[in-house]
């Protein structure tokens, strides 16, 4: 540790001359055209002169597609199969944007910046008649650029930026199989530009690094960091002045003309970076995501040349090989088992801070506490403060969009992918810092994937550590694979599949090669299908029988995960074949429910061996049918309150293999619970009731129950458990006295077969039964529903729903619980929260 020493604390006035030191975003009021019809002049465009009446109104970012598609053109281009009758032919020629500004008082002294953070894929660049950057450096959709345009820019001013799709071999955003490639291939600019007016220095890419005292959690360091640009033909003397927690440190710095410089602070300079007691940032599961903000500004001759704010948490993440070889991750010295999904954006990038603020909630309401990001997705940082904001982990990183012939447009290696020339290399080592700079400051970023399906080769390897040293000291993952590097050794992770269904008990297996043990990076059980509403919406009203149609929006994958053979054969042997629609949507959900839930509750039930989780996917770029917890509509299925149930903090699970129950507890406190287990044959009749008081041990386990036993041939499980006289988890179960046998020697990446299903046939064909619904409280938005079961037998995954005074159901509707299961004569009480002020009915669905 560092000895604090004592410093002067200095306090500044500055004297800001017009409108120096400020970034303005240039977000609306930009037009988009192609140059098929305003011609190929980008000088002549920027001139201010070019009439903008054929021109479609749109806003950054956008892609082309994204703009077509808000201004009526494509419409239902999302339903059905209609996306394959277009082609990519309007998309073969440069596309524009434009965007006129204003710089009001701009003073001869100032300089101005052009600050770009993402552009699809390259693109030439034009002010005022001139071209002031072209593409054959302004490529790549992860670089960001900082375009000096001192002595071009005025008061008026147009900016015109000609962009060009990606060709084969680019390395562009891409979707991989998970869906059709967009028409555009995400041309256009895809995140946020910003106009810079500034003095003689900027600064850039500041950085505050944090250390924890792991062993009193009561102390931590701060290491600031800044990039200093000088951007005169002279030097220039000023300082760096720094505040935080309302505390000032001034650095004096020289810079010589055209100089670059980083300079960098820590408690020896400024006793306030030595934090006492500090706020510390958690994942929401575990604590507070607590945040903190420091400025820094630069001044010279009493003039504020530029500021920053940055916005960052105080924590400290870690990552290690197990003594089973499997990669493991801590957070603020605390042992932390990552349970997530995948993230994918909007298939033509319209994703905005409210959509993803919509979905960031979804993700907190099923329990998980990470997401996975194979792409370093998001149309701005919005995506990545909310996850700081709302105490979500992200994996971010490099997707397998790069690493296939198929996908990239190229031959690939084997082993290393498509990057495998100096140039390309050198191209990718780029945006990497540029992302690494970019997000840095994002307590929420736990580790980059470097490699998806594939390694970096070594020279690029090479430099990803020496980025770890330089630009940011976060753990990076070689691959999420299991592969092994000369270099850095083990990746500790797997990619084995599955991502087509298995049964409930292929997690618990030894067998399973995608089972509960290790850092599955992705894998889930295939197809899971929206509620019926969202299918309307997708495929018109008339939806049995199945067609072809429906195959379409599975996913665009040539080898498998293309058509729903394997969830209607899993459908029929398992439950029963389907008598019409909602028959059908009704074994669907069990298939979903108990399927996914099962995935998450085996990682849970298998730690600490099993070290971390990631569901193929978490959401879906277009309308699907395959690989999601909530719709393209952001409508849950029937796998996001199965998660829900599995990721509790606190929760009992049972084993489908080994038919025990465990309580788990992913808290950092013990908590002692009583736990209870009632157990029920499908004719209705109970079999079993056992009541335990057990301790179960901060982020541990304890067994609870031992073998459930099942005198019919099927039934149902209901455990709940309380803590201090409340009831804080419940979870109930289909249960046969049958196993599903699986054909191990043949499994592959995509599943295991199984060559018999459990046989659930009797709770596939019973009739569900009819319960009744009432509101016992209503606040405001806050409802509390009722729903009673008079029957004498289980009355198994229902859905709740509310509809308004037109009986159309209501979206947005935030549940404590869903697709319920209730004990006969019983009832059970679920809380809602409406989305606005409405008159509504509750309702039980069946499906």
């Amino acid at each position: 540790m560092k000895h604090r020493k004592i410093s002067i604390l200095t306090a500044i006035c500055f004297c800001t001359l017009g409108a120096q030191a400020q970034t303005t975003e240039l977000l609306d009021g930009w037009e988009c055209q192609s140059s098929a019809i305003v011609g190929t002049d980008g000088a002549a465009l920027s001139t201010g002169k070019e009439s903008s009446a054929s021109w479609y109104a749109t806003h950054v970012p956008s892609t082309v597609m994204g703009t077509l598609v808000a201004n009526g053109e494509y419409p239902r281009l999302l339903e059905r199969d209609n996306y394959k009758q277009y082609n990519n032919s309007r998309f073969l020629v440069p596309w524009f944007f434009k965007k006129n500004f204003r710089l009001d008082g701009l003073k001869d002294h100032e300089h101005v910046r052009l600050l770009f953070e993402g552009l699809g894929y390259s693109a030439n660049i034009y002010l005022n008649g001139k071209l002031v950057a072209s593409r054959d450096t302004v490529r790549g959709p992860f670089s960001t650029f900082a375009v000096d345009v001192t002595g071009t820019a005025k008061e008026e001013n147009t900016l015109v930026v000609e962009t060009f799709k990606c060709n084969p071999g680019d390395f562009n955003i891409g979707f991989v199989d998970w869906n059709p490639r967009p028409l555009d291939e995400s041309m256009g600019i895809v995140r946020p530009v910003s106009v810079q007016r500034c003095g003689d220095v900027v600064i850039e890419s500041p950085r505050v690094c944090s250390r924890v005292n792991l062993n009193t959690m009561k102390e931590a360091w701060l290491d600031v960091e800044a990039q200093l640009r000088n951007l005169s033909d002279h030097d220039v003397s000023g300082q760096l002045v720094c505040t935080f927690e309302g505390q000032e440190y001034a650095l004096p710095v020289t810079l010589r003309a055209g100089q670059v410089r980083t300079v960098r602070l820590d408690e020896n300079e400024m006793a306030a970076l030595h934090v006492m007691n500090p706020r510390l940032w958690w994942c929401y599961t575990m604590g507070k995501p607590e945040m903190y903000d420091l400025s820094l500004a630069f001044k010279a001759d009493q003039t504020l040349s530029d500021t920053k704010e940055v916005r960052f948490g105080i924590r400290e993440v870690g990552s290690f090989i197990t003594n089973d070889g499997y990669r493991a991750f801590t957070l603020n010295g605390q042992r932390i088992q990552l349970l997530g999904a995948g993230w994918t954006d909007d298939i033509f990038l319209r994703d905005d801070a409210a959509s993803y603020d919509r979905q960031l909630e979804l993700v907190k309401q099923m329990n998980m506490n990470t997401v996975r990001l194979e792409g370093f997705w998001g149309t701005s940082q919005a995506l990545y403060d909310l996850c700081d904001e709302k105490g979500i982990l992200l994996l971010a990183g490099w997707s397998c969009f790069w690493e296939w012939d198929s996908y990239l447009g190229k031959p690939c290696d084997e082993r290393y992918g498509g990057i495998l020339t100096d140039e390309e290399a050198q191209l990718i080592a780029r945006e990497y810092d540029d992302q690494l700079r970019y997000l840095r400051n994002h307590p929420s970023i736990i580790a980059w994937f470097v490699g998806s399906d594939k390694l970096p080769i070594p020279a690029l390897e090479y430099h990803y550590e020496w980025a770890r040293k330089v630009i940011d000291d976060r753990p990076y993952i070689i691959s999420a694979k299991e592969m092994e590097s000369n270099l850095s050794g083990t990746s500790g992770t797997k990619m084995a599949g599955p991502y087509d269904y298995v049964a409930p008990s292929y997690w618990y297996a030894e067998e399973a090669p995608g089972g509960a043990f290790g850092f599955n990076t992705e894998t889930g059980i295939g197809a899971q299908l929206p509620v019926k509403e969202s299918l309307q919406q997708m495929l018109g009203n008339k939806l049995w029988p199945l067609d072809s149609t429906w195959n379409y929006l599975c996913t665009s994958a040539a080898e498998a995960f293309n058509n729903l053979d394997i969830l209607k054969e899993t459908v029929a042997n398992r439950y029963g074949e389907a008598k019409d629609i909602d028959d059908f949507l009704r074994k669907a959900n069990m298939v979903n429910y108990d399927g996914t839930r099962a995935m998450f509750e085996s990682f849970r039930y298998n730690s600490p061996k099993a070290t971390a989780l990631i569901q193929w996917m978490l959401n879906a770029a277009r309308p699907s049918l395959y690989w999601q917890l909530y719709d393209h509509f952001l409508r849950p299925n029937a796998s996001f309150y199965s998660v829900k149930k599995a990721c509790e903090p606190v929760q009992l699970i049972y084993s489908h293999l080994n038919r025990d129950v465990r309580a788990v507890n992913s808290t950092l406190q013990p908590v002692t619970i009583t736990a209870t287990m009632k157990v029920y044959g499908v004719s209705g009749k109970a079999l079993g009731n056992k009541k335990v008081t057990v301790t179960v041990p901060a982020l541990g386990s304890v067994k609870a129950f031992d073998t459930v036993e099942l005198t019919e041939d099927n039934g149902y499980l209901f455990l709940s458990c309380q803590a201090d006289g409340k009831t804080i988890a419940e979870n109930e179960y289909a249960l046969a006295t049958t196993n599903d046998v699986y054909d191990w020697p043949k499994s592959d990446w995509t599943r295991t077969p199984i060559l018999k299903h459990a046989d659930h046939t009797a709770i596939g064909g019973q009739q569900p039964a009819k319960c009744k619904v009432k509101v016992k409280e209503a606040q405001g938005r806050q409802i509390l529903l009722t729903v009673s079961n008079p029957s004498d037998q289980v009355a198994y995954l229902l859905r709740i729903v509310l509809k308004d005074k037109k009986g159309k159901i209501i979206d947005g509707v935030t549940f404590s619980d869903n697709y319920i299961t209730i004990e006969p004569r019983g009832e059970k009480t679920v809380s809602c929260v409406l989305p606005r002020d409405v008159k509504f009915a509750a309702d039980v669905l069946s499906y």
